[in-house]
Parts: structure tokens; C-alpha cells; sequence
């Protein structure tokens, strides 16, 4: 599975727009801000190799920590506008029947919203959310047909449609574990959590990892089938989509990611960054994935320390022994965290951001709404993939000579976890994709023929076990009292140099401190 972040060169399909050269680079919280992080600024200068850093970093750190307060982005949730409670009932228990869809929830009235004639305009959404505008750039111009969305149909698990706040599956294949179930779940829960705002649509769904609709393969982008997945690359033209184990992950024991954070920042205050173990950490699936092969090899061997602390999931003895040994919030016992791709990115990504521990973020092409907002030497350290050992022990050693300035790094990459991708953000991603996505539709959605009727009591009321937990806990129980934040506008080609030159000045920089 897929994490990822770097520099890509843009396709000659797509070089005409303002953003391509954003397809596979992160993106700052503003291109203008004052200081991006103390580290970024010490790895833009280079060839000095931190011989005195220590010398400016009392006064910088003081400067940067109180720009990151001021920054926190606090969304608008936190409306006092009456709550409106969502119904949810399974009838009676006993009846054999599938319980019926209710009507859908009514939008609240205009007076329990925070947006009112003369009043502030919700906040501007985080800047990743910028690419909702690059992934749906090839059909801006001629819109979206139903036969294109048809030809998208050999890549799709299953074709969503939402007609008047209702929707339908029609299930093509089944996707690995409960992917797909998890996915219409969040959607799911976005109809109820902003009712009367999702439009009607018609999507077409791809489960796997990697991006398959190759931008090489259609000379006229428009002509492409629009394919919501997880993840993508530079050369695929898929549209990101939030993964599904932001609903939970029943089948390996992950709970909501609301809960996750919750219980990683008890864990992170039971064990603090100085007292934890001085090594980076990683525990995954190494099998079939040469990337994750080449990492096994810095563990400590033959007398050579890497500084790296790495142990392979068995994830069938994980299931029989309940998940003891696996649990996320105990992995933050170590100074750094590892992050590195499978099959592509990897959902793993956002649970090793939150821990408060730096990042060691192995540089990859593949790109997930996460990864799209992170800023190297910001939010995580980068590992040349292609000496990764060589690269893990310079930046542990680095990051145990220079405290201060490492724990900077796994702070801000944790608070962007909790704040930047909270649900709350999450739910609006959604929302304005599905939005501007549905405003290219040439046609009216209607039910597929063989699609049935899903709804949140179709779906939770036979559930079982911990798939029925999960969907109770990431039930949204309230229509929203407040208006989604507002959608920014694509990059400017300006910005895209900018964020592009940026990000490969940082890693040459790297490069250059490693030897």
C-alpha cells in the first residue's frame, strides 16, 4: 500500500495547467508564511551541516513554536448552535427482516448554522484540499458523460449513486476485507452529517492501491474514465479519496481514527519523546514488497547499527493472540517512526504521523490525501530510498545530537494529524470533492438498475462483533450546526514552482549533510 510525497516531473498530457507540477509534491500551510519550521530553514541552508545550529536555535525555536500556535487551524465545529439528533433505531431485534431506510435527515434550519447574512465566512479549508481542483482537471473543460463513467466500470468494486439524499450500490466485485464496506459507510455518515448538501452523483470505485487510469493512455485527458480510489501517482489520473479505515479497520483491530487519536495522545503523554527508546521504529508486512526488503536490512547485524528497531507483522498470529502485540498507541515507544509504501501507499501513514515521534518518511511517488499536505523537514524527516540504512542512521544520529530540533519535527507532524486531518476535515474533503466532481456530471444520476438501497441502518443493524462496534462508534449521531470550511482555490503556477523548488532544494540538502 502506498504513504507518499516527492517531487515527479508533470506528464506532457497534463503540463498546460497551473498545478501540474504539484502531482506528486506537498504542499506548506501557505506559500508565503513566515517560517515553514526551524528545520526547514536549517536544511535550506545546506552546506553548513548544522555545525551551528545550536548557536540560533534558542531564539528561532521560541519564534517558531508561537507561529505554529497562531497557525493551529481550529475548525468550526465547535458551533453552540442546538444540536439536531439523527434517529437510528433497528426495530425489533428479533424480526428476521432487513430493517428499512429512513427518509433522509432534514437539513437544520438556516438560524442553527454559524453562517448568517453579515456574519464570518467559515475558515479556508487546509491547503492539501487544493487538490481536489488538480485531480478533477481533465474534464473541467468537456464535463463528465455517463458512458465515460460506464468505461470506468472494468476498474471499479462497485458504482455509488446518490439521487435526492439516498443512496445505491451496485456491487461489481468484492474488495479485500470490508474496504468497500467501510468506504460507503463514510459516505454514509457524510449524508447524515451534512444532509440536503451532498449532491446526486454518480461514482464509479476502485478498492486497490495503486492508480490504474494511466494519464499515457488517453491523449485528450477528458476522454479519461473518472475512477475514485485511494491513492495515485504523478502518471495515473484516478481521483484520491479518504481510505476507508478512517472508519475503522475491524479486521486488524483499528478503531475509528477519532478513538485512534485519543488513545495515541494518552500514550504520548505517558511516555514522552526524551524517555523513549533512541531508535526508529517500524513493524509491517515485509513480504512481497522489494521497498520493505531493502529496510529489513537495517536492522542491527554482524556488528553494524543502523539505528533502526524493525519487526515483521504476522498478521494471523496477530488475529489469534487479539491484536496484543499490535497495538498502534504501544508502537509509540521509540524516538522515530518509520513510514514507508507496500503495494502503495500505506494506511498505516497516519498512525505513525500521530505519535509525536519524527518521521522518518521513506520518499515515494504515491500520493493519498495525507501525504499531499506534508512538508519535508516540517512534518517529517526524508529517507533516501535509495541508501535507506545509510539514511535512517544519519538522521537518528542527527535527531539524538539535536533534540530540540527532532522533537519540533514530531510535534508539528502530530498536531497536523490531529488538526489538519481531523474528522472534521475529512468530512468536508468529502464533501467539496463530491461537489465539485458532481458539478461536472453531463447528466442526471439515476439507480443503476441492479443497484440496492444502502443507508446507515441497513449497514450497522446486521453487523456484527467489532464491524458493528466501529459503525457505532463512527455513527454520525448530529446534522452539523455549522457550514463546511471554504474550498481555496488551485495553485497558481507561481506557487507550484515555489512548492516544488522548495521541496527538491530540501531533499538535495539532505543529501548533502548525509555525505
Amino acid at each position: 500500500m502506498k504513504g507518499a510525497v516527492f517531487p515527479a516531473a508533470a506528464s506532457g498530457e497534463r503540463a498546460g495547467r497551473s498545478s501540474s507540477s504539484l502531482a506528486a509534491v506537498l504542499r506548506t500551510k501557505g506559500v508565503g508564511s513566515v517560517m515553514v519550521g526551524l528545520v526547514v530553514l536549517a536544511l535550506l541552508l545546506g552546506a553548513r551541516r548544522w555545525v551551528d545550529i545550536d548557536a540560533v536555535s534558542s531564539s528561532l525555536l521560541g519564534n517558531t513554536a508561537s507561529i505554529g500556535a497562531g497557525q493551529r487551524r481550529r475548525h468550526h465545529s465547535n458551533s453552540t448552535a442546538p444540536l439536531v439528533h439523527i434517529p437510528f433505531t433497528c426495530g425489533n431485534a428479533t424480526s428476521p427482516q432487513q430493517p428499512k431506510c429512513p427518509a433522509a435527515p432534514a437539513p437544520p434550519p438556516p438560524s442553527t448554522t454559524l453562517q448568517v447574512p453579515g456574519g464570518p465566512a467559515p475558515p479556508s479549508c487546509p491547503d492539501y484540499f487544493r487538490y481536489i481542483h488538480d485531480d478533477l482537471w481533465p474534464w473541467r473543460g468537456a464535463g463528465i458523460t455517463r458512458e465515460a463513467v460506464e468505461r470506468a466500470r472494468r476498474h471499479a468494486y462497485f458504482r455509488l449513486v446518490v439521487v435526492g439524499g439516498r443512496a445505491y450500490v451496485e456491487t461489481y466485485q468484492r474488495a479485500y476485507q470490508t474496504r468497500d464496506v467501510f468506504t460507503q459507510w463514510g459516505i454514509l455518515q457524510l449524508i447524515r452529517r451534512y444532509p440536503g448538501r451532498v449532491p446526486d452523483l454518480d461514482i464509479m470505485f476502485a478498492c486497490d492501491d495503486p492508480g490504474q487510469v494511466r494519464a499515457a493512455d488517453f491523449p485528450s485527458p477528458s476522454e479519461a474514465p473518472p475512477v475514485f480510489r485511494y491513492s495515485k501517482d504523478a502518471s495515473t489520473l484516478d481521483i484520491v479519496f479518504p481510505d476507508w479505515s478512517f472508519w475503522g479497520w475491524p479486521e486488524v483491530g483499528i478503531r475509528p481514527w477519532t478513538q485512534m487519536l485519543e488513545e495515541v495522545a494518552r500514550e504520548n503523554e505517558r511516555v514522552r519523546w526524551p524517555e523513549r527508546q533512541p531508535y526508529a521504529y517500524w513493524k509491517g508486512a515485509p513480504s512481497r514488497y522489494r521497498i520493505r526488503h531493502e529496510l529489513m536490512r537495517c536492522n542491527a547485524s554482524n556488528g553494524q547499527e543502523w539505528n533502526a528497531r524493525l519487526f515483521s507483522q504476522d498478521w494471523r498470529h496477530a488475529v489469534r493472540n487479539g491484536f496484543k502485540d499490535s497495538s498502534i498507541p504501544k508502537q509509540c515507544l521509540y524516538r522515530y517512526k518509520i513510514y514507508i509504501e507496500g503495494n502503495a501507499w500505506s494506511v498505516s501513514e497516519k498512525y505513525i504521523m500521530a505519535c509525536d515521534s519524527p518521521v522518518l518518511f521513506v520518499t515515494t511517488l504515491f500520493q493519498d490525501i495525507l501525504s499531499r499536505g506534508l512538508v519535508a523537514g516540517k512534518h517529517y524527516w526524508p529517507i533516501n530510498r535509495e541508501h535507506i540504512c545509510k539514511s535512517i542512521k544519519f538522521a537518528v544520529d542527527w535527531g539524538n545530537e539535536h533534540p530540540a530540533q527532532a522533537r519540533l519535527i514530531g510535534e508539528q507532524g502530530s498536531r497536523f494529524m490531529r488538526e489538519e486531518m481531523s474528522m472534521d476535515y475529512v468530512y468536508d474533503y468529502m464533501l467539496h470533492l463530491l461537489t465539485e466532481y458532481a458539478k461536472l456530471l453531463r447528466y442526471k444520476p439515476t439507480v443503476p438498475e441492479k443497484a440496492v438501497e444502502i443507508c446507515t441502518e441497513s449497514m450497522a443493524c446486521p453487523a456484527r462483533g467489532l464491524h458493528r462496534e466501529c459503525m457505532m462508534d463512527s455513527m454520525e449521531r448530529h446534522v452539523a450546526g455549522f457550514d463546511p470550511c471554504t474550498l481555496p482555490p488551485p495553485f497558481t503556477e507561481e506557487e507550484a514552482k515555489e512548492i516544488a523548488d522548495r521541496e527538491t532544494e530540501v531533499l538535495r540538502n539532505v543529501e548533502k549533510m548525509e555525505g
